[in-house]
């Protein structure tokens, strides 16, 4: 048998073409590691609502005491490792955190987020989501929660890109929230009907996002409600997730990423039952420098949003 040698820059050239469609499929392995790592207690629930039922995962914080409910709701990437590792790592602070997966029941052969065969797929997925199933999903987590023999009755929302546009829509559609933070979302056209104080949380490097700040600190505070912003220099798009990544180059997205979880973190310690309609302020922090890639991960009905 005739063994053929392959040159060295076809066998380069051929790993990177072959790589990048590899990347997404592992991308997140990090993330998944130190899920499997953590003590503490988490388990699928089944959510039924009307003829519909969402599975959420659902992290426990090791503690005697009652404690908080947070809905997380993930990125436009669908409930991934890193939404679960994020979650866990609310619950490590002290806080039960209710993570639904959005995309139960689309995908291939009726599955969630994990059925779908790549992120393009994921994202057309998610981008396709009907906002009033959205935030009837979003109820049945908050509804669940409030009736856990461990909260203490205080529910507060927390929603990352994609997430962080439906955590401001939840924080306009349902009344009983503590709180709502918002991670480089964009505001609703109408936020009138929002009871809970706002926290928002940007990057400095996303000017899409960041460009749609002002009009929301104007109508908040017309509205007589409570929404505190505060932008990260030199951070990117997406700098939760990028900023815990060991592949991340940019010093400005761990930053802010450290600062943006202790802010999320006491933020949430402080929160009351009852809700303040105060106004708030803009907060700009330096954490970096710039130069750091903007990565977009908003579906269309968020960026007409961003126009209105």
């Amino acid at each position: 048998m005739k063994l053929t040698t392959i040159p060295a820059f076809k066998l380069l050239a051929a790993i990177s073409f072959v790589l990048p469609a590899l990347l997404p499929l592992h991308a997140q392995d990090w993330a998944k590691a130190r899920l499997e790592a953590s003590p503490r207690h988490r388990e699928y629930v089944p959510l039924k609502h009307g003829s519909r039922t969402v599975q959420a995962f659902v992290v426990y914080p090791e503690i005697k005491t009652k404690a908080p409910v947070v809905i997380l709701i993930h990125e436009i990437f669908g409930l991934s490792d890193w939404a679960k590792e994020m979650a866990d790592e609310l619950a490590a602070q002290g806080f039960i955190v209710i993570a639904p997966d959005l995309l139960t029941g689309f995908g291939p052969n009726g599955g969630g987020s994990s059925e779908f065969p790549s992120q393009d797929a994921t994202v057309k997925a998610v981008s396709g989501l009907d906002p009033e199933v959205v935030n009837a999903d979003l109820d049945a987590a908050a509804d669940y929660g409030k009736q856990l023999p461990a909260g203490d009755g205080k529910i507060a929302v927390v929603g990352f890109c994609w997430g962080g546009g439906k955590s401001l829509a939840f924080a306009a559609h349902r009344k009983d929230l503590s709180a709502a933070f918002v991670f480089y979302g964009p505001g609703p056209a109408d936020v009138s009907a929002i009871t809970a104080p706002v926290y928002g949380f940007y990057a400095g490097n996303d000017a899409r996002i960041g460009a749609t700040v002002p009009d929301t600190v104007t109508a908040m505070k017309a509205a007589g409600k409570k929404y505190e912003p505060v932008t990260y220099e030199g951070a990117g798009h997406g700098f939760m997730r990028a900023g815990e990544d060991p592949g991340n180059t940019v010093a400005a997205n761990k930053s802010a990423r450290e600062q943006g979880f202790a802010r999320l973190v006491k933020l949430l310690n402080e929160m009351e039952s009852a809700h303040i309609t105060s106004n708030g302020s803009e907060k700009r922090i330096t954490s970096g420098n710039a130069g750091v890639r903007t990565v977009s991960c908003h579906d269309a009905a968020d960026t007409a949003a961003v126009s209105r």
